[in-house]
């Protein structure tokens, strides 16, 4: 494809925009770069309207070809079973809209609130909890910011927010300096946290402006990315979270448990050494959210929790990841081992 001038500017400055645009938004597509076009169990007979399909190149160059049972496909290749319905799988399971007090911000927990910094992401994980979140009427829009803002300011139980969505660094990076230097101005906040996916996905998201952005404030970031396996981890994903890392900032890693994709000890303990290696530490292992259309990802708890006991005896203690299910009946993650 033979590229505009405008096109070219464009790549060069936000490299990380244009890979965004130029997502892969069709499954048949996809199956074909990746010689799988003779699989019908994969969805491709019609668009998807609710929960649409969206994959970044640079992430599709990590899965490999000729395998239908590659661990990066099957995190985004929608699937005939998806559409298969079961009175335990809800569209709300840990029940996060009864705590929205105001549009676009969560108030869950004593001491933080989570913030919807956008409602749209760079790829779309066919296990997310928040499939059908009323995004529409919790809008990352300055207006919402504001009244967030105020809201956070008054509290003065808080001391930390949480950036979230959709993925927070889909925001633009002026966006985002708006928005971390309006919080450093509010005393009682002491904690950044910002939950995301899109630097795993599209590396060039961690520019030296944003780089920049986390060195210069005065509250303690954290970062918590979403790697699921092992081969999610390349080359250039390495020297984007050293960036991170140079630019001073608390690295965390929380994972699901998915079916056929990471539910087996050994590649546990290959993510944990790899997330070490590239100065990020295990937080998280979730058991899957029941949410509506995912249960062909489900790991039931059992078998949970003996992948943890073999874990536990293959590295290092530091390197494991808490086990938690989130119910939505309580005010905090059930750990369970």
């Amino acid at each position: 494809m033979k590229l505009t001038r405008i096109d070219t500017l464009y790549r060069k400055k936000d490299k990380w925009l244009y890979e965004l645009s130029n997502s892969i938004t069709e499954p048949k597509e996809l199956l074909k770069i990746l010689n799988l076009e003779n699989y019908p169990q994969y969805y491709t007979s019609k668009f998807n309207t609710l929960f649409p399909f969206r994959v970044p190149h640079s992430f599709v160059s990590r899965m490999k070809k000729n395998d239908p049972q590659d661990p990066l496909l099957l995190q985004v290749i929608i699937n005939n079973r998806e559409f298969l319905n079961s009175p335990k799988y809800v569209k709300d399971p840990i029940k996060e809209k009864k705590h929205i007090i105001l549009p676009g911000l969560l108030h869950k927990y004593k001491d933080r609130v989570l913030l919807f910094v956008k409602t749209n992401c760079a790829i779309h994980c066919r296990y997310c909890f928040r499939k059908y979140f009323p995004y529409e009427k919790n809008q990352g829009s300055k207006i919402n910011w504001i009244k967030s803002l105020e809201y956070i300011q008054k509290n003065k139980n808080l001391n930390e927010v949480i950036f979230s969505g959709g993925d927070p660094l889909i925001a633009k990076d002026h966006e985002l300096l708006w928005l971390i230097t309006s919080l450093s101005k509010i005393n009682h906040i002491k904690r950044l946290r910002i939950h995301t996916r899109l630097p795993i996905v599209i590396p060039n998201r961690i520019t030296s402006n944003l780089c920049e952005i986390f060195i210069q404030s005065s509250l303690k970031i954290i970062i918590v990315t979403h790697i699921n396996h092992p081969q999610e981890i390349n080359k250039n994903l390495s020297n984007s979270l050293l960036k991170l890392k140079e630019s001073g900032v608390i690295m965390l890693n929380q994972s699901v448990l998915l079916k056929n994709i990471n539910d087996d000890p050994i590649i546990l303990a290959e993510l944990s050494n790899l997330l070490c290696d590239n100065n990020i530490l295990p937080y998280y292992l979730h058991i899957l959210d029941t949410v509506k259309g995912t249960m062909h990802f489900s790991v039931s708890s059992k078998k949970a929790k003996s992948i943890m006991k073999s874990l536990i005896k293959m590295i290092s203690g530091y390197l494991i990841p808490r086990l938690v299910q989130d119910t939505g009946s309580q005010n905090s993650k059930s750990i369970i081992i």
